[in-house]
């Protein structure tokens, strides 16, 4: 299939896979290493089946239709940075895994994609929240960012800085997600692929 190229089905597939991605915002498991306002989630699922299926921009258009959606039906409680973050994440996972799936379609290629999508968005989640997201949430907040620190040092004992923090509980946090979510794609993805490259 032509990446470049949507036809009316592949348009309506990006926009239900988009729809499904916006309804699994909303099952949320909070993890107990991590901050109150990280909670984990499996929405770029259909994002990656989404990108094996019709190809990496498909995927990509996925998370960003994805975004968009969340951000009309239920507003922004972070100022839009919890959305920066997203998009900088979730496309980070969804176009490294679908970009290697693509070049070799098979199930090894599958899973070494979403192996190395997922050390990919991992460390891409820990620098960018490192370097941008937490800065900035925090300056939008006008708090420290040693504010942060105390906060997850109640539950987190390992965390005593900033670097730990980062190092503790936010790339455990994205690596148990990608983790999750790579598993529940490869179980599902075989099953669904059928429906997806009917025309």
């Amino acid at each position: 299939m032509n990446n470049k190229k949507f036809g009316i089905s592949e348009i309506t597939k990006i926009a239900i896979l988009a729809s499904i991605s916006v309804l699994l915002m909303f099952i949320k498991v909070p993890l107990p290493f991590a901050p109150t306002f990280m909670e984990m989630d499996i929405a770029e699922l259909p994002a990656l089946i989404g990108g094996f299926a019709m190809g990496p921009l498909a995927g990509f258009l996925i998370v960003c239709i994805k975004i968009l959606l969340n951000i009309v039906i239920n507003g922004t409680k972070t100022f839009y940075v919890g959305e920066l973050s997203n998009l900088i994440v979730s496309s980070a996972f969804v176009l490294t895994t679908a970009f290697i799936y693509k070049h070799n379609k098979s199930k090894k290629s599958a899973l070494l994609g979403l192996v190395i999508g997922s050390i990919s968005m991992s460390i891409i989640a820990t620098l960018s929240n490192y370097f941008i997201i937490f800065p900035l949430y925090a300056k939008l907040l006008k708090i420290d960012l040693n504010a942060f620190v105390g906060m997850v040092a109640k539950i987190n004992p390992l965390v005593k800085s900033y670097f730990t923090l980062m190092l503790f509980s936010v790339l455990p946090f994205n690596l148990v997600k990608t983790a999750v979510t790579s598993i529940v794609t490869s179980l599902l993805y075989k099953r669904i692929s059928p429906i997806l490259k009917r025309k």
